[in-house]
């Protein structure tokens, strides 16, 4: 198959779809490869280190998008990108189409196949191309939070620490999955004091275990949410609901009851936010602030850690690109865990959390690729 990897264009993304390692294993597999020029610039990959390896530079993403079976990116197409899309390509990428009806409907208008990471799933249910990057993100969120308290920034002006003789910032963090187990291993790390909030008692039991004792944690009811609001220097928003849009679990009226200064960071805002007030931001411009809070709402967080993030990303997607690479759209039908990260086919909606969250009519994955020869 002739694998395309464009450069990345949303504003402060430095990651790469497929690094030189990545991009060798699609040409020792017999894969052709154009990358654009530039592409692995965000990573310290020059042109030469992927020409090395077998790959085809070239000039323009048009010509990534116009020749290419197959496109691996990390963020979802923006608006020059989805109109380069075709029937018959096959888009695999983040794509977070829940909150975003207009790349949802730039998606289905091209025809493409378009295969999310973020609902790609795993034997026992795990999202494991979006672990990595829920990884990243999570530790990122605490050294976000831990900038935002300082008083230059508007925050509280407190050490998420403290120091001897000073007690230290409080952190919250609402969802005990992966952004919210790496958070609290930063925030226990920096010496904060930290309460995690999970709707699943045994999710609270394993953390419990996790963190021996380190941390609070606590049942997620709006009662328990908004008791520790009032106490929190610091609050992560860490929920995730698969393909969905991510639930509102702060009202802008709850802000009134919280700390002035204090600080909201959302790590769900690509999923639309579990923050009322939450808006997306870029690195650019990080924080806003709304009745005294802080916000801290970047959409691309692990885009600041490209090297990490993207060998990171690039472990996780690997076995899966070249699966499709391999077999086309076989590999679906094949792959019962591969085929749950379809999104989109041939001008239908196929992941029915997507379609319920644009209203939207559903199409099984299986029938969407039955109506095809594959």
């Amino acid at each position: 198959m002739l694998v395309g990897v464009p450069r990345e264009i949303k504003a402060n993304e430095y990651r790469v779809g497929l690094t030189p390692g990545s991009a060798r294993e699609y040409v020792a597999n017999g894969h052709q490869l154009v990358v654009e020029t530039g592409a692995g610039a965000g990573i310290g990959a020059g042109d030469d280190a992927y020409a090395a390896v077998g790959a085809t530079i070239v000039a323009s993403a048009g010509e990534v998008f116009q020749r290419a079976q197959m496109i691996v990116k990390v963020k979802e197409p923006q608006p020059s990108e989805w109109v380069q899309l075709r029937a018959g390509q096959i888009l695999f990428t983040y794509l977070h189409l829940a909150p975003d009806p207009a790349q949802a409907k730039g998606l289905l208008d091209s025809g493409c196949t378009a295969i999310a990471y973020e609902t790609v799933t795993d034997r026992s249910g795990a999202l494991p191309l979006l672990a990595p990057m829920s990884e990243v993100a999570g530790r990122l969120s605490i050294e976000a939070a831990g900038s935002a308290l300082r008083r230059h920034s508007g925050g509280r002006g407190l050490l998420l620490g403290g120091v001897p003789g000073v007690k230290a910032a409080r952190v919250m963090i609402i969802g005990g999955g992966v952004v919210g187990t790496h958070a609290a291993r930063m925030a226990v790390g920096l010496g904060a004091e930290v309460t995690i909030i999970d709707r699943s008692v045994a999710r609270l039991r394993q953390l419990d275990e996790l963190f021996s004792g380190r941390v609070r944690t606590r049942m997620s009811t709006i009662g328990n949410i908004e008791e520790e609001l009032a106490e929190a220097d610091a609050t992560v928003g860490a929920v995730l609901v698969p393909g969905a849009s991510a639930p509102r679990l702060v009202s802008r009226a709850s802000l009134s009851k919280m700390k002035p200064g204090a600080v909201l960071i959302d790590v769900a805002i690509d999923q639309g936010g579990c923050f009322e007030t939450s808006r997306p931001t870029t690195y650019e411009n990080p924080t806003y602030e709304v009745d005294g809070i802080i916000h801290y709402c970047v959409a691309n967080m692990p885009g600041a850690v490209p090297m990490t993030s993207s060998e990171a990303l690039n472990n996780a997607t690997l076995p899966f690109g070249l699966a499709l690479a391999a077999r086309g759209l076989e590999a679906l039908s094949h792959d019962p865990h591969l085929l749950e990260g379809l999104n989109i086919h041939a001008g239908q909606v196929t992941n029915l959390a997507v379609a319920r969250a644009l209203n939207r009519p559903y199409v099984p994955a299986l029938q969407s690729l039955g109506q095809i020869a594959v």
